[in-house]
């Protein structure tokens, strides 16, 4: 497999260096996609950046596919820490000068950068996950039922709890995240209204540092284990992992997110508690998005993952999970009744 190119943005000042230096000579932006012989396309990541075992990855793991299936030239591109939208748009605006398409903005906090860019190279298909507030006719909004895969989780939850007490940990109190609680409390509450939930967030926007600090994470998680809680699900990112460790070292049940986290092999020494995860089709959306580009029909507009589609739901690795009939059976139930239109899923707590 060839090597991916990896920029790191370092400011807004060297990026502009960065910017007049490519364009000396070279060929108006708003040409840049359709001069490339070989196709290439490009990640901007999220909070925490690559090795998050969890949506970064999964978005990695898209971009992979794409370059072994379809030949794609990857890029990416890494966030720097306290970075504001400025950073983004110069990040953004030197993937797609160099020709990359599509560009994909990992998480909402692209929206705003993607919406200024994205008119200046009407030529490139700009993929926003998780985010439709901001829209074009070269944005492929990508989204995802969220609560629906959390519900199912709540189930699960509901089922293996001996204590009556479950925990949430969100990384950054942001809609998108309260989706993932709404549905966790509604599918325990669903299942067994005498469960006690704790629910706490790591971080208050404008601070997103618990996407990305596993300390917090594992300070959260043990504070909800000294309360009682003996299953704890997590909705943050690379902070996540330090609430898996905490969960794990104590013997009792972590559910993962985005990615398959009992498969992660940053995780390894803590996939035995890891009972299942909420996984979304990031890698899937990724590598859709990029093959639509490549067969000349680029996705735009909403493009919605839900359980219907298998585009969220719970993962299966671990031979612990499959062995708890009465889990697998009410959470299936669950899932069918979800799909029928029978349990209609809270996307707000």
């Amino acid at each position: 497999m060839r090597r991916i190119t990896r920029i790191t943005t370092v400011g807004v000042a060297s990026a502009a260096l960065a910017l007049s230096v490519t364009a000396c000579g070279g060929k108006s932006s708003s040409d840049a996609a359709s001069d490339s012989k070989n196709p290439k396309a490009a990640l901007a990541y999220d909070v925490g950046g690559r090795g998050d075992q969890s949506f970064n990855d999964a978005a990695f793991a898209g971009l992979q596919k794409a370059e072994k299936d379809l030949g794609v030239k990857p890029a990416e591109a890494e966030p720097s820490e306290g970075e504001g939208d400025p950073d983004k748009v110069q990040r953004l605006t030197e993937l797609a000068r160099a020709g990359n398409n599509p560009v994909i903005g990992v998480g909402f906090v692209y929206a705003s950068a993607i919406a200024e860019v994205a008119p200046k190279y009407p030529k490139t298909t700009f993929g926003l996950i998780d985010d439709t507030s901001k829209t074009g006719k070269n944005i492929a909004n990508l989204v995802f039922n969220e609560e629906q895969g959390s519900y199912l989780a709540g189930v699960a939850a509901a089922k293996v709890t001996k204590s009556n007490t479950v925990g949430f940990i969100g990384g950054v109190e942001t809609p998108l995240i309260k989706k993932f609680e709404a549905g966790f409390v509604q599918g325990v509450k669903d299942t067994n209204k005498n469960v006690n939930i704790k629910v706490q967030y790591l971080t208050q926007p404008p601070d997103f540092g618990g996407f990305s600090k596993p300390d917090l994470g594992k300070a959260a998680a043990q504070g909800q284990l000294d309360a009682g809680a003996d299953v704890i699900y997590s909705a943050a990112g690379l902070a996540g992992t330090g609430a898996i460790e905490a969960t794990a070292k104590a013997k009792k049940w972590a559910i993962g997110v985005d990615s398959d986290q009992y498969a992660q092999k940053g995780l390894a020494p803590y996939k035995e508690y890891i009972l299942t995860s909420v996984t979304k089709d990031v890698s899937d959306s990724v590598f859709n998005l990029i093959k639509s580009v490549k067969d000349g029909k680029p996705q735009s507009g909403e493009v919605r993952y839900g359980l219907d589609k298998d585009g969220v739901g719970l993962s299966t690795s671990n031979p612990a999970y499959g062995k708890l009939t009465a889990v697998t059976t009410a959470v299936d139930k669950a899932k069918a009744d979800i799909i029928a239109g029978k349990i209609k899923v809270k996307a707000t707590p």
